[in-house]
């Protein structure tokens, strides 16, 4: 029997789902596990998809075309431009099965195997595995607790630059650290990957959550550098439909789109129904917006209170998406999560979440930290972490 390719072998499964089974066994044993390890929102998906789907009256449900459906792409094209004033044609839009797609449809068109792409650490896990998909590299550019997981530094960005490199990630609002670039930050990694011709694939799919009071911004207010950005979108958290699996790759430049169509194509088209109800999702008003970004950023200031009485935890409080990422006073993260699982409760609760050293490119890193997921109500996120703060004061007791 032959092997599997090794682009497939050197994966890992995902640190996010990994530990499910140990929490789906607690449960089955009649405790209540509070589920912070997956970001999947809480808040209902807006009624207007689901009527979208109910007033479509074609006969027949046919293939869509390749790069979407044109109904969706001029409701993106309309919402770029009201809210943050972008100039986006129909033509600069290619719609895509979630923002996974998206990403890996980005990675398979810019990166030749051996290729890099430079990317913050911590950073989404699942980008180890879009890279690998076409025998990429991401070389971390590694950040810390300590300063926020701040990456915007010239020195810390040209100093992980070699022939190899083709691309910047950036991810703002981050997942799962909730980094948040300034439009000052944009402006250098813009200057940057001009300097030495790269890339910026741009993965804004919580570009709506920014909290306290600022403004969110996007590579795609920069025409200098359009010709250049790769900008990821998705519905699946702005608005609650993770299941609809609609996502979007938009840019300017022509030879990058044509290579994104061919490769589209080749996969025929997105479900039909679901642009349908997307198109109904990118017309909702702004104010639906401030009103999910007022609830998310309640329950993160509810996790953070809480979190912040562990005595020796490092944590800084995030400024968007709906992630925190937390060094604890612990000796063995995925130890500890276990003996949460396992071992503690308090009145029959417990809590996850997931384990950071699977967002590091870097071994070794991540040893102690975790990522919470704050998707659950105000009090249900404050219960939770004071769970952990309990668990971690008997874990180091024992």
């Amino acid at each position: 029997m032959g092997t599997i390719a090794e682009r497939v072998a050197v994966m890992q499964f995902s640190p996010i789902r990994r530990f499910n089974k140990y929490a789906f066994e607690e449960e089955a044993k009649g405790k209540t596990v509070y589920h912070l390890n997956i970001g999947q929102p809480d808040i209902h998906t807006p009624e207007c998809f689901k009527e979208a789907i109910d007033n479509f009256d074609e006969k027949v449900i046919a293939y869509a075309e390749s790069q979407g459906l044109n109904e969706l792409r001029d409701a993106m094209v309309e919402y770029m431009k009201r809210d943050f004033n972008m100039e986006y044609d129909r033509d600069d839009i290619i719609i895509t099965n979630g923002g996974s797609e998206a990403l890996i449809l980005a990675f398979t068109a810019l990166l030749n195997p051996g290729d890099e792409a430079l990317i913050a650490e911590p950073f989404y896990t699942n980008y180890n595995t879009f890279c690998n998909e076409v025998s990429g590299k991401l070389v971390p550019l590694t950040t810390s607790a300590e300063d926020g997981y701040d990456w915007a530094k010239r020195d810390l960005i040209e100093a992980a630059i070699t022939p190899k490199t083709k691309a910047i990630c950036a991810l703002s609002p981050g997942n799962p650290t909730g980094r948040v670039l300034t439009m000052e930050d944009m402006k250098l990694i813009g200057e940057i990957a001009k300097e030495h011709d790269l890339w910026i694939i741009s993965d804004e799919v919580y570009r709506e959550f920014v909290y306290d009071g600022k403004e969110a911004h996007s590579f795609g207010q920069l025409p200098e550098i359009a010709d250049r950005v790769v900008i990821v979108d998705s519905v699946s958290k702005r608005w609650s439909a993770c299941g609809a699996r609609i996502g979007a790759l938009v840019c300017k430049n022509k030879e990058f789109m044509d290579g994104i169509l061919k490769l589209c194509q080749g996969r025929l088209c997105v479900p039909t129904l679901e642009q349908v109800g997307a198109a109904a999702l990118y017309r909702m008003p702004k104010s639906y917006y401030d009103e999910a970004k007022a609830e998310y950023e309640a329950r993160r200031d509810a996790a953070y209170e809480e979190l912040s009485q562990i005595p020796g935890i490092v944590c800084q409080k995030p400024a968007g998406a709906f992630y925190m990422t937390a060094k604890l006073p612990v000796d063995d993260i995925e130890n500890f999560l276990m003996f949460m699982l396992k071992e503690f409760d308090e009145n029959g609760e417990t809590a996850m979440f997931a384990p950071a050293p699977g967002f590091y490119a870097t071994k070794g890193l991540g040893g102690n930290e975790m990522r919470i997921a704050y998707v659950l109500t105000p009090d249900k996120m404050r219960r939770a972490c004071e769970l952990i703060k309990k668990a971690v004061a008997a874990y180091n007791a024992k």
